[in-house]
This record gives structure tokens, sequence and C-alpha cells, in this order.
């Protein structure tokens, strides 16, 4: 079975390529079909950020411009990036002449700051700081050290040289600037839409244009993998060695790309990437800006939807409890029309749905915030880019000191992600106090019977969580040294 022609820019120019499988890696066509072997295979996984490679698209809230994104290339489907532009590591240095190149100021910035070691890393770096070069340094922003860690948060250097990769990051601006030429990359873009050959009526890897088109591929070719971004199925692909004949790229159609402001919900369309669908949340919620920096690494955050982490269902996602906890429904969308539901009664086992095999989900529509008193933590090994052992989400609304609404959503505690309905009802009706809050933590840790895992025991996990209501309690009542994020310690000395 042979797949549309795959086709994107690099070094300005067309790159064109055939027969790709659709299971194909990005990092796979690099290396081995194009001999880019500066972008390392480190993990397979997305966990590293040794193989983080930049795309660019036309940004559709600054129009005449580029939006540019780092991704993990390890666990992204090559066909994916087809229409869009592409740097690796080698391709950024600006040309002085024939023959002759310089550094770019993410690689200058490295040697002068001596960010690299053993150098493995460094390639992935080095993208990742031309990521936030071209989105803040070309465009006026200073980069703090908080916004260094944030975007630099999907790479790890195992010979724990942090310090000086963000002194480079922040030592960029004050480089000689090299400026990318928008303007014709935006004409080779618009170009490379215009001249891409006709949809092939084979179907091995689809990539629908509008919902209508989307619906029926999915009648007609139910069996074909979804993808969405592609941060787990990519793993199916390197780590379960699974191979799919027909692939549904959902990410390029044009009404799910969208976030929608309505009177009384927010509109978010499943193919939103996470960075932009939980800035979208934290504009309103401002709470919530830890968590989504701490949800996964920006690569990982860059590349998957938040209406794939959803429609994933696995039970140790993050998106759920948080969505549950707001309030969240989905809208599933078909030939057949649409109907919408609650978040919590899309599942029905582990990773299993009540999705038809024609339908689709389209938007996941969250509540405005109003004067609920919110929290959501998230618990794991590593800090950054880690996979929770728990995630626990807490909305309270209180009316003179009396609990009148309790939503809670948490993961990693039962087959699908959950919301904790007992502890609820133990809240709703209570004086907000001390011993409510021991009170609903007793009862949320006997809500759910989590199992043992690599991540962490069934003891623990049900342990924090009831420390967790009781830290939400605390933090309600205005306590914040209390946690490593807020606390100071001159306060305490």
């Amino acid at each position: 079975m042979t797949t549309q022609p795959l086709r994107f820019l690099r070094r300005g120019q067309t790159t064109t390529l055939h027969n790709v499988p659709p299971d194909r890696t990005l990092l796979q066509v690099l290396r081995e079909d194009l001999g880019a072997c500066g972008t390392k295979e480190g993990c397979g996984e997305g966990d590293c950020g040794a193989c983080t490679v930049v795309l660019a698209e036309p940004h559709s809230d600054k129009p005449g411009t580029l939006r540019y994104r780092a991704i993990n290339s390890c666990i992204r489907l090559a066909h994916s990036i087809d229409g869009m532009a592409l740097w690796t590591v080698e391709d950024i240095a600006p040309t002085l002449g024939i023959g002759v190149s310089s550094l770019h100021p993410a690689q200058e910035a490295m040697v002068q700051c001596h960010g690299s070691q053993c150098g493995f890393c460094t390639p992935g770096f080095v993208m990742s700081l031309f990521g936030m070069y071209q989105n803040s340094t070309c465009q006026g922003q200073p980069i703090s050290r908080t916004d260094a860690q944030e975007a630099l948060s999907g790479n790890l250097c195992r010979c724990t040289g942090y310090r000086p990769i963000l002194d480079a990051a922040q030592a960029m601006e004050h480089l000689p600037a090299v400026r990318i030429d928008e303007a014709t990359v935006l004409q080779q873009l618009e170009l490379l839409a215009l001249t891409a050959p006709a949809q092939s009526a084979d179907f091995s890897y689809k990539s629908p244009r509008t919902l209508a088109e989307l619906t029926a591929a999915r009648a007609a070719y139910p069996q074909a993998q979804i993808v969405a971004g592609c941060t787990d199925v990519g793993l199916w692909v390197t780590k379960m060695h699974k191979h799919f004949d027909s692939v549904l790229d959902v990410t390029q159609v044009d009404e799910l790309r969208q976030t929608i402001a309505h009177a009384d919900y927010l509109q978010i369309g499943a193919a939103v990437t996470l960075h932009d669908a939980y800035t979208a949340l934290v504009a309103s919620r401002p709470q919530l800006h830890s968590f989504a920096s701490r949800f996964a690494g920006l690569p990982v955050r860059n590349s998957g939807t938040l209406g794939g982490n959803v429609a994933n269902g696995s039970p140790i996602g993050d998106s759920m409890p948080l969505l549950m906890a707001l309030g969240a429904t989905v809208v599933l969308a078909s030939q057949r029309g649409e109907r919408e539901l609650p978040l919590e009664k899309l599942y029905t086992g582990y990773r299993q749905n009540v999705m038809a095999a024609d339908e689709v989900l389209a938007w996941i529509k969250v509540p405005h915030a109003g004067a609920e008193f919110m929290r959501v933590y998230k618990i794991s090994k590593r800090f950054d880019d880690d996979i929770s052992a728990i995630c626990l989400a807490l909305s309270l609304t209180t009316v003179d000191g009396i609990v009148t609404a309790a939503s809670i959503g948490v993961g990693g505690v039962a087959a699908t992600p959950v919301r904790a309905v007992q502890t609820q009802t133990a809240l709703v009706g209570q004086p907000w106090s001390l011993a409510t809050a021991h009170a609903a933590a007793a009862a949320l840790r006997a809500e759910f019977q989590p199992i043992s895992d690599m991540r962490a025991s069934a003891a623990y996990r049900s342990e924090v969580m009831g420390n967790l209501l009781q830290r939400f309690w605390l933090e309600s009542q205005g306590e914040t040294q209390i946690n490593l994020a807020t606390f100071d310690v001159e306060a305490c000395a």
C-alpha cells in the first residue's frame, strides 16, 4: 500500500519523499532516509529531548508570521509534517558565503556558556533554544530564567549541566541577531499547499482538512488508527513495535484547531495542542499555570492535543481529572450528527469508551471560571516531564462558609480517570472547616482501591490523596509555606 508523497520545506527547498510508510517516524526519516544524524535517538519515547526539531506553520493569530514549535521527532509520524517547514540542528547556522557558515545564537550561546558536556543531548537543547529564540528573542521579548526552565523542561541532560544551558538561553539575545526570512518561507508554504497532489483513493495516511472529510473518512475506514499528535501512539510504534497499515490524522481539521469563547463556556477543538489548550485555560484560571507547565515537557505539549489526551483515556492522563473538576463535556461527531455528554461518561473501561466506530471526538467544552476555589495537584517522581502517580483536581464553592458545590477529578487510582462522587457528596452541605476537610480526606482515601505499580504503591496513592485534600484546605485558608513551589526560605529563617 503506497502513501501520498511527503512534502515539507527544509533549508529553503522543498523536500519530497515517496512511499514513506504511514507509521514511519520523523526521526527515522531524518536519520535513515535523509542522513540528518545530528538529530539524536535517545529514549524513543519523547522523554529525553535528544531528538528535538522545530516545525513552523503560518501563525493563525498573527497573519504574515510563522509559529514555531519544538517537537520530539522520535514519536512524531513523518507524514504529520506534510506542508510544514522543518529545521534540524544542521539547518540553523547562517550561511555567510559558499561553503562558509557561522553559528546561530542558540549554538554560539551554548559554546560561550560551556553548555555542552558529553554532547549527546546538545542538539536537542540547541533546537529548543532555537524555538525560544524565534518565538521570543526575535519578537523583542527577553527570556527570563523561569521562561528558560519551562521551555527546556522537555530536554534532559544526563551530565546534569543545566545551569550553563539556562545561562545560554538568556545569553542569546546579546549575540548578533540571525533572522529567518519569514515572508519567503510563507510564500513557499503557500505554494506547497497550492501544488499539493490530489488525495489518493488509496487509504494509508489520511489527513483531512475539514470535519466533514474527517467523519466521512472515519465512517469509510473505521479500522484506521486515529492520531492526534501521536505522543502516545508513537510509543506503540517505538516501544511496542506495532504496525499500522492505515492512519487517520485529525490535526489538520480546520474546525478542530480552534478555541472559541462562548458566553458560558470555552470550546476547545480536539486538534488544539496541549500547549495552546492549557494557555487558554490558564488565561481565566492563573492558578493552573504550574500544573500546565508540568503536564509534560514543551515538545510533548507542542505535539500532543487535548482531544488526543482525552480520547486516549489513559488512567494516568492528567487532562481528564482537571477537566472533570471543571465540569467539562465532550462532543462526539459522525456523519449521523453530534452528541454531547459529561466527560466522565465517556469512559467504560481501561482505554475503552462509548464512541461508535464511526465517531470522533470533536470538541471539549469547559465552563467559564466562577467563584469556585480550585487547585490541581500532580504527584510524580520527577518534577518536570514525568508521568503522574496521582493527579487530583478539586473545585469547591462556598456560600457563607457552607460548601454548596464540590467537583473532584482523580487520575492514577482506577482503570479510567474518575470523578470522586462519594467525596463530593460528603462535602456538599457541610461547613468548610478543618473537621470537614479531615472527614473528606478519609472519604477520598476509602473511595478508591488503587493498584501498586512501578510509580507508586496502592498504600502510597491512598495516603497521598487524603493528604492532598488537607493541603487543599490549607491553601483555601491562605497558607503558602506548604510546598516547594511556594516555599520561601528567607521567610522561615
